[in-house]
């Protein structure tokens, strides 16, 4: 099955790999998708909806062992201080819910920091666009569909 986020590098013409997992409803961490699919943790980005005070919703892809720097992605958006939105307002906001979210081919063009780590690596691994796919590429190809901002936005949990 296509996802809007497999058309939207297919109209780019950037290369990618899809990769099905099991999906267990009562754990949707990254850390343990990242275990499901053969990756380290730090190759596997999630994706967090945040709002700014003054700029509006963002997304921001960090590593799944990682923890949002709130701080540091409000001085990237230009924001005094972001929240992450509720649970409720992800699949309103992204079209996408919890555990499938994906800034590639979501409902608005929001602006899109990756955290640096990701240069790290040849290829990353973000979600599909739905629970139990994640998807391949290299970093410099996801930067380019998503438009994203590279930032140190990410600490250690």
């Amino acid at each position: 099955m296509k996802t809007n986020a497999a058309r939207l590098l297919d109209g780019l013409l950037i290369p990618y790999k899809l990769r099905d997992y099991d999906v267990d409803p009562n754990d949707l961490a990254a850390e343990t998708v990242a275990a499901k699919i053969g990756l380290p943790p730090e190759q596997v980005f999630k994706t967090l909806v945040a709002r700014g005070d003054r700029n509006g919703v963002c997304l921001a892809v960090i590593p799944a062992d990682t923890e949002l720097d709130l701080k540091a992605l409000a001085e990237v958006h230009a924001d005094r201080k972001v929240q992450l939105v509720a649970l409720k307002e992800v699949q309103p906001l992204t079209g996408y819910i919890r555990g499938g979210v994906t800034a590639l081919g979501a409902k608005k063009a929001y602006p899109v920091y990756l955290d640096e780590t990701a240069e790290l690596f040849d290829v990353i691994s973000v979600s599909a666009g739905v629970r139990g796919t994640q998807m391949f590429l290299a970093p410099a190809d996801y930067i380019r569909a998503t438009n994203a901002t590279l930032a140190a936005i990410a600490h250690s949990k």
